[in-house]
């Protein structure tokens, strides 16, 4: 049997969460979901996620894990708040270390310890995770970051950020313990996979002569016509292009808070001694 999956847009960070189910059992886990961050006026709401959550009660899903595909730079993780509603593990790569090392470091946050303590259940290449009766497989997929995962539930394949819809073509391999060689050879590993494996993107982007936004495309397409990766494209030209591109991008717009909440399994950093909440942003860091 294969799983259920419903693709949630953002518009707001275009981003894609998910929830996948075990149709027999309905068992169901939710993947990157979104916490809604408004940066003109520091306001935080659970909308997003609390759709999630509403979409699988109506189903009579019972939500078992909330994985996470990596320490997202581009949104805030809703990991902490779902589960704080559902009981549900938040599970991330091992590898989660090393992003904590980095930014606990970049931003003082002396209350988080970068063993990865602040989420469930870290996992690594080859762990498995029951899903009803299907099973999550855990890919290490790194490049995007050190700790990025490939989920593979059934025929499908929750690649985070280090593939995106063929016309619009990978991850950027710049951020801290990234690599554009590593991505290339992570992305080879997701194109192993059977050609009819599904492949379901963490981003759309509108690339230009496309406007409707899309999520879910196959080994055989990406092997065939990714921009960035295709079989006809070696380790070599990737690693040249891509670290040519990255060096033109702007730090995403969200990084400053999104990590400060990340590297937290999605908390917020604790309150000062009057009670509020604040988001450090070191000048001239990034």
């Amino acid at each position: 049997m294969q799983p259920a999956v419903q693709a949630f847009f953002d518009n707001a960070t275009n981003t894609v969460s998910y929830i996948v189910h075990d149709p027999a059992t309905k068992k169901a886990a939710i993947i990157d979901p979104v916490l809604d961050f408004t940066p003109r006026n520091g306001r935080v709401t659970t909308a997003s996620s609390d759709a999630l959550l509403s979409a699988a009660k109506a189903q009579g899903l019972d939500i078992v894990y909330l994985l996470e595909t990596h320490a997202h730079a581009d949104h805030l993780s809703a990991a902490h708040h779902l589960r704080d509603v559902t009981g549900a593990p938040v599970v991330i790569g091992s590898h989660i270390t090393q992003v904590q090392t980095v930014f606990a470091t970049l931003f003082e946050a002396d209350d988080v310890t970068p063993d990865g303590s602040q989420f469930d259940r870290l996992v690594a290449e080859g762990d498995s995770l029951p899903l009803g009766s299907l099973t999550i497989r855990v890919l290490h997929t790194p490049g995007h970051t050190p700790a990025c995962l490939t989920y593979m539930i059934g025929d499908a394949a929750f690649v985070g950020d280090t593939l995106f819809m063929p016309d619009y073509g990978t991850a950027r391999a710049d951020f801290p313990g990234g690599s554009a060689e590593t991505l290339y050879r992570s992305i080879r590993k997701i194109l192993s996979l059977p050609a009819e494996t599904r492949i379901f993107v963490g981003h759309d982007y509108l690339p230009a002569g496309r406007s409707d936004y899309r999520w879910e495309t196959n080994v055989a397409e990406q092997r065939a016509a990714n921009i960035h990766v295709n079989d006809g494209i070696s380790e070599s030209e990737f690693v040249a292009m891509r670290n040519a591109r990255d060096k033109t991008l702007e730090a995403p717009l969200l990084i400053l808070p999104s990590l400060q909440v990340n590297i937290r399994a999605g908390a917020m950093p604790p309150a000062s001694p009057g009670g509020h909440v604040y988001f450090r942003i070191p000048v001239n860091a990034i």
